[in-house]
């Protein structure tokens, strides 16, 4: 009881600090993949749960909905953005969860935290060590809301590839065509497929 009050303390106060925050929450999620790692293997949908319970409430999926649609958002009824918005969020643990769900227990290293004093949007690199496989670069960008004052991440970059970037490429000439609604239902279709775990050989 003690611990668990504790830590729940600990990540709100991090989240004045953008560095600390994604090294802790980073480390919380990972944590307990690894502790629940039996039953995910049993059920990998549970990887979807991690991911809404310990990444999501640091992620600041509005904004991250936003930057996918881009400009088209101003075209799109306030009643379709909040189902956009609704559905995107979904979209998003589906996603980290496919992206994280090979991880087995690696190294994750973070690069110095750099001063951010007077900046609103930092990047936070670090590298997953593998002894089997090549390293990977990750980065999680990070912005400061301006009404709570907090640090929420909004992007995660892997390799160089933006997750954010790269759906916002992949839906915009979709958007344009054939509308928002074919978005929702395509993002829907990817939800519902079953999470599938990378065999580690």
């Amino acid at each position: 009881m003690t611990f668990f009050l504790s830590t729940q303390s600990v990540i709100a106060a991090e989240q004045n600090d953008p560095y600390v925050m994604i090294k802790e929450v980073a480390g919380l999620t990972f944590e307990r993949m690894k502790t629940e790692k039996d039953a995910i293997k049993q059920d990998p949908e549970l990887l979807r749960k991690v991911m809404e319970e310990e990444l999501l409430p640091y992620i600041d999926y509005k904004f991250s909905a936003f930057k996918v649609l881009g400009k088209q958002a101003n075209q799109i009824p306030r009643e379709k953005l909040l189902e956009f918005i609704s559905v995107f969020r979904e979209y998003l643990i589906t996603s980290y969860a496919v992206a994280l769900g090979y991880y087995d227990d690696q190294v994750v290293e973070f690069a110095p935290a750099v001063d951010f004093s007077g900046r609103a949007d930092v990047t936070v690199r670090a590298v997953i060590k593998d002894d089997v496989r090549p390293d990977i670069k990750v980065a999680f960008k990070v912005r400061k809301d301006r009404k709570s004052d907090k640090w929420q991440a909004y992007d995660m970059v892997a390799e160089g590839i933006s997750l954010l970037s790269s759906k916002r490429s992949e839906f915009e000439s979709i958007l344009r065509t054939e509308g928002v609604d074919k978005v929702i239902e395509l993002m829907r279709e990817s939800i519902d497929q079953p999470i599938v775990l990378e065999a580690n050989d």
